[in-house]
């Protein structure tokens, strides 16, 4: 009965290439086999199983690699065998452990067939079946009618006769393994270069050989193909002269690992050179780990706040009742008619006492939390009105001078706590610097950091201050500070992201305060919340950062505003009376807001900043500013 054409319009791309290479591996002369790495069948043809003589269910797919060896061993195939689940159980356990071979055997029907294996790389094996018996016929017949040949011809005729077809399998297996080698090299290569750290080979002459293009990542502003340049070209003067020691060590062939400051953007790598066992060069291995330092800062000065606190915590309930008795029995005396010696003593004790509660004000701040408190912020005008107060404090013939090279636009900082720290350092500078001395305050733009610099023409910081200047309580004013100052600095700076340095300039002191550099984009914002009070609230927050602010009270009245011109930003909360804020589908930034804890399934799903109610404007500020820069 003949069969139609299959009708191949019904069937898809992958089965027509599906039976296109069924039926080519049909058409080969050798018997073919393919097993997974679960031993079960991928792929035969049909010369597989009229070789074998196999059961229909044997040469399917998924067929057990199991099953088919004891259907051969219980027909006879591998001749008679003592016990059938041994036999069974060998050839299992070689299939498991599969090894490339080639070999040639004579089956229980006298047929010769070779057999060759290789694994494959995704799992598995693959086995190729000659039927070689008219080969080894020819070779018995030779050897029959070999009266005027010699038996040592005829023994190398058959063994070159072997090790050509042992020679052809090497061969195949050789260029499956070239091809397997050369995808290999590939993916490595694709996954070095996705890895954010730079793994790169260096010669003995300083010169790149290998690289994965991760050098932008971890040194801003480096070439990202740099196989071929010297550290020198690679990196410049600066980090060149801070790296060639250790590569010099390295290349000696001890091992390296250590940290070094990026000089033109302030961060922290970590390097690690391993001499190559040839002796020609090294690898390196660079990473990023600013956010580990600043964790691991933040973690040790967190651990001495928390002793603050304890020491503190104790008395400054009843410190803080008794300087309220004390400030208020001296402000009765005050109010008296005394003599002048006696009303100056009374100030004196005013002062003091005050000075006490400031004292016990600082030490709640050292040892409790505090959040940012970021606005627009007008710094020009906040650095010369910190002059007009710290001036007055200055001693007899200390100057300060403010050096400001900003641009005019205002930036999100927290203006207090910066004040209070510049003043801070002022003061420091001032009581290290013997009149006539010079206070210099710097305020500039250093790439994506606002640098502010306070520096003096004192004696410079000790090696001990150096290292400790930021610890609670510790101070190089004997009987005079607090230790704390410092400290406060310290923890001001990194709450809003930033770093301080303690360094000896060329005429004394410096201290140099690094902090995000957050300009203020004014922007027309669409505000989506379906209750009213909180609408309100959110929308003073937005106005208190400059920003103009539209109103939905529902998804389907802001679907009808995202085209307005001139809107810049989206803040919606997540879920509303009428769908999900996360549907707005809008090529705009978009920032979310909402009750529902971090971890929660339907939060979990947005893919913008998400802040959580109640929020700060600070917090607020920086969601914004965060959403603006990933659509940038």
């Amino acid at each position: 009965m003949a069969h139609s054409a299959p009708d191949t319009g019904l069937l898809t791309r992958a089965e027509i290439r599906a039976d296109l290479t069924r039926s080519g591996l049909n058409l080969i002369g050798q018997a073919l086999s393919i097993f997974d790495a679960d031993l079960r069948l991928a792929v035969a043809n049909t010369q597989y199983q009229s070789m074998f003589d196999l059961p229909d269910a044997l040469t399917q797919p998924g067929a057990s690699f199991e099953d088919t060896i004891r259907y051969l061993v219980l027909r006879g195939e591998y001749g008679a065998q003592d016990d059938t689940d041994a036999a069974v159980a060998l050839r299992v356990d070689q299939a498991r452990t599969f090894q490339p071979h080639y070999f040639e055997r004579e089956r229980a029907n006298g047929q010769w067939i070779a057999v060759e294996g290789a694994p494959l790389s995704q799992g598995g094996w693959v086995t190729v079946y000659t039927d070689i018996t008219r080969i080894k016929q020819q070779e018995a017949l030779l050897r029959a009618r070999s009266d005027a040949l010699s038996e040592q011809v005829l023994l190398n005729a058959e063994s070159l006769a072997a090790a050509n077809r042992e020679l052809a399998a090497t061969n195949a297996a050789l260029q499956e393994a070239q091809r397997v080698l050369t995808r290999t090299e590939a993916r490595t290569r694709q996954v070095t270069e996705m890895v954010p750290a730079h793994i790169a080979h260096m010669d003995a002459q300083f010169r790149y050989t290998f690289s994965n293009r991760r050098l932008p990542v971890v040194f801003p502003g480096a070439a990202d193909n740099i196989v071929g340049m010297t550290l020198h070209e690679a990196l410049g003067a600066p980090t060149c002269a801070a790296l060639q020691p250790w590569v010099a060590r390295a290349l000696a062939g001890d091992p390296q690992v250590f940290e070094i400051t990026h000089p033109s953007s302030g961060r922290r790598i970590r390097i690690a050179l391993t001499p190559d066992r040839d002796g020609n060069g090294v690898y390196v291995l660079s990473t990023d780990v600013s956010a580990e330092v600043q964790a691991r800062e933040a973690l040790a000065h967190a651990a001495k706040r928390n002793l603050a606190a304890q020491l503190t915590s104790g008395m400054a309930h009843d410190f803080g009742n008794l300087l309220t008795i004390i400030l208020g029995l001296q402000a009765r005396l005050a109010a008296r008619d005394l003599d002048a010696e006696a009303a100056e003593d009374v100030h004196a004790t005013l002062a003091a006492a005050r000075r006490g509660a400031a004292l016990l004000d600082r030490l709640a701040r050292i040892s409790g939390g505090r959040e940012a408190a970021l606005e627009p912020t007008d710094l020009p005008a906040l650095l010369a009105e910190l002059a007009v107060l710290a001036r007055p404090s200055l001693a007899e013939g200390n100057v300060l001078d403010l050096r400001i090279d900003l641009p005019e636009a205002p930036l999100l900082l927290d203006p207090g706590a910066l004040q209070d720290s510049l003043l801070n350092l002022i003061l420091n500078a001032d009581a290290a610097t013997p009149p006539p001395g010079l206070i210099t305050l710097d305020a500039r733009r250093s790439g994506d950091w606002l640098e502010l610099v306070v520096g003096d023409t004192g004696p410079g910081f000790s090696p001990e201050a150096l290292s400790r200047a930021t610890e609670p309580f510790f101070t190089t004013k004997k009987g005079q500070g607090s230790g704390l100052g410092l400290s406060m600095v310290y923890d001001e700076t990194k709450m809003v992201g930033g770093t301080l340095r303690l360094t000896n300039g060329p005429t004394g002191a410096q201290v140099t305060l690094r902090l995000p550099w957050r300009p203020v984009t004014r922007r027309m914002v669409l505000l989506v919340e379906d209750d009213d009070l909180i609408r309100a609230q959110v929308r003073d927050q937005l106005t208190g950062l400059g920003h103009a602010v539209i109103e939905a009270s529902s998804l389907a009245e802001a679907r009808a505003l995202t085209d307005l011109p001139g809107l810049g930003l989206i803040l919606s909360d997540i879920q509303l009376g009428d769908g999900l804020g996360l549907d707005l589908g809008t090529a705009l930034p978009v920032v979310l807001m909402t009750s529902l804890p971090p971890g929660a399934r339907l939060r979990d799903r947005a893919t913008v900043p998400v802040l959580t109610k109640p929020f700060t404007p600070a917090r607020l500020a920086a969601a914004l500013d965060e959403a603006t820069r990933e659509t940038s």
